[in-house]
């Protein structure tokens, strides 16, 4: 799959994603004629992705200081639902459909990401706010912005009544934890351009997901309690449970893609989650290092000169 997309990223952080996209009928419905016609429109993954790069890029370039989205262009991802597999002769038996059996699409039938960026800017202030670089936040976000922005996150949630953030980012680096969500085997979208991958996105459908997750919680709460890990797949546990079981969960892994694909990940946090709840700590101890000697130099690089 070539793209030509993310031109002109080249200096700015390694940003992933992990998305949700809900059908339809999930959204309000001041918001699906919106969503309906961005379906309609189809317009292709590189034009969006580059629409959002160059609006965020304009955003810090504004004269008048607001580094806020105003909501008048936010975008839209569209991909197809999965398909489900079509009933054979031996399903109809009782027998287990077997490896080749022909899966059937859903006619059709689409799956919606809004961008949200105005209810994300919003949260992503606020937690710098909070955090440890608040005072200095607070330079470069004036008051009276974020008082700005806050009149605009009241108008879209009084429009369409937002109350789930289908995007989670993450900067130089990918959690572990998105990975439980993601097995080998899942559909996976390489795209490349001028010889380089210009990322990779992987998907899997909800249900999948969740039971993923809640496997690898099951172990480790017995097995790693005290594990920081635990946490982090407790809160993406309840944020999967928020959306339309027809969902689908999307890792786009974004410019580190060219950096650490192929990638085993989903498979070295499997395994290293299967070791601890076996007591193999040499196994899961190994399963670490093939994850740090991968990510550790990426997270690095957040402090690069």
């Amino acid at each position: 799959m070539t793209g030509n997309i993310y031109h002109g990223q080249s200096g700015l952080p390694f940003s992933s994603a992990l998305r949700i996209y809900e059908p339809l009928e999930a959204f309000p419905e001041k918001q699906q004629e919106t969503l309906r016609a961005a379906g309609a429109g189809l317009a292709s993954r590189a034009a969006v992705e580059n629409a959002e790069l160059l609006a965020s890029l304009g955003r810090i370039t504004r004269s008048d200081g607001d580094p806020f989205p105003t909501g008048r262009t936010d975008l839209v991802r569209v991909v197809p639902a999965p398909a489900r597999r079509a009933p054979s002769a031996a399903a109809h038996d009782g027998a287990e459909p077997g490896p080749g059996t022909a899966a059937a699409p859903q006619a059709g039938r689409l799956l919606y990401c809004p961008s949200q960026m105005v209810l994300r800017a919003g949260l992503a202030a606020n937690a710098l706010m909070e955090g440890i670089h608040g005072p200095l936040a607070q330079l470069l976000i004036p008051e009276e912005q974020r008082d700005k922005h806050q009149e605009r996150i009241d108008e879209v949630r009084a429009h369409d009544g937002l109350s789930r953030v289908h995007t989670r980012a993450s900067t130089w680096g990918i959690p572990f934890s998105w990975f439980c969500l993601f097995q080998e085997s899942d559909p996976t979208d390489v795209v490349e351009a001028e010889g380089h991958i210009v990322t990779v996105r992987i998907r899997a459908g909800i249900g999948k997901a969740l039971e993923r997750v809640s496997y690898a919680v099951a172990h480790l709460a017995l097995a790693a309690p005290d594990l920081d890990m635990l946490e982090d797949l407790t809160q993406l546990t309840e944020w999967l449970e928020l959306f339309h079981p027809d969902s689908a969960v999307e890792l786009d892994y974004g410019g580190v893609a060219d950096k650490v694909y192929p990638d085993d990940s989903p498979l070295d946090v499997r395994l290293g989650i299967e070791c601890l709840a076996e007591g193999d700590m040499t196994g899961a101890a190994a399963a670490y290092r093939r994850l740090a000697s991968r990510w550790v130099p990426i997270r690095q690089l957040a402090r690069a000169s």
